[in-house]
């Protein structure tokens, strides 16, 4: 295995670490925030035991992102620095944007949010979790915008064997934004969802007491209705990626599904064991024209 090889684990390895944690803040935010609407609509305090229990978690998960996504950052510059020295001046402003704006507004009210219970009117309690869940949004439009741009590059020139930014609303308003932030933010509602009603149905058969059976009860109904919705909106979006990625990356969806030869129509392959050398396919299973 060669120093690439190594690079490539190494950051492959970090990434899909982080990204567990990422869509479960992004979701968790968002239904801790209606939780908790609906304990300032309704003044029952079980759904505040439910905004508080779900909010610990989303803590951790919150911590957790933070601390992998510091250490992916100090890897951009140390494993892949010609990388960054290459795309720095584009690539690194929608990051520093991400993190001066809405960081600094989701870190800055989660603050107000945790020490504020009991000590903040209750409107002002609620706007501080509300504002959490728009900013951790926001963030994922900046990070996408930095992905996007990998995947499309727009508004751009190569000056001096370096590529520099000539259209920051180009960037900005890359068309797979579009389809790259909600089948995102979607698709972490959906696991957020999922991961509450996994949890809440562990709780639930080991429940005590007809308070703690209300509650995750309760909590059950609000994953699986908030995840099936959202899994509605990911696959719409999902297909209309899909369609993206035949226009501008046809090679990227090709390789996905493993269709080695031109095909019209083409068919949509879901499993697949091949020999990599000659791209001829041992097991495929798959289903005639559904993917043209």
């Amino acid at each position: 295995m060669d120093v690439l090889e190594l690079a490539r684990l190494q950051f492959a390895v970090t990434t899909l670490y982080h990204f567990i944690f990422v869509p479960l803040t992004i979701g968790l935010a968002v239904m801790i925030a209606m939780m908790q609407t609906q304990y300032f609509r309704t003044g029952d305090d079980n759904y505040k035991h439910m905004t508080k229990f779900w909010g610990k978690l989303f803590l951790i998960n919150f911590a957790m992102g933070v601390v992998t996504g510091i250490v992916q950052e100090f890897q951009f510059g140390m494993a892949w620095s010609e990388y960054s020295r290459f795309v720095g001046d584009i690539f690194g402003a929608p990051l520093a944007i991400e993190a001066l704006m809405a960081f600094f507004v989701e870190s800055t009210f989660i603050g107000l949010w945790i020490f504020g219970w009991d000590r903040l009117p209750k409107s002002i309690h609620l706007f501080s979790i509300w504002m959490v869940a728009f900013a951790s949004t926001v963030s994922s439009v900046w990070i996408l915008i930095a992905n996007s741009w990998m995947q499309n590059p727009v508004g751009y020139e190569i000056v001096d064997g370096r590529a520099q930014m000539v259209d920051f609303f180009a960037v900005v308003t890359n068309p797979n934004v579009a389809l790259q932030f909600p089948h995102v933010v979607f698709g972490a509602f959906a696991t957020a969802g999922f991961f509450v009603v996994g949890i809440s149905a562990y709780r639930l058969l080991r429940a005590q007491s007809s308070d703690e059976h209300l509650m995750f009860s309760r909590s059950i109904k609000f994953g699986l209705v908030f995840s099936l919705a959202s899994l509605i909106v990911t696959m719409g979006v999902g297909h209309m990626s899909g369609q993206f990625l035949v226009d501008k990356q046809p090679m990227k969806l090709a390789a996905a599904e493993g269709l080695w030869e031109t095909e019209d129509p083409a068919g949509l392959s879901f499993f697949q064991i091949g020999d990599e050398d000659s791209r001829e396919s041992v097991i495929n299973l798959r289903i005639p024209s559904l993917l043209s």
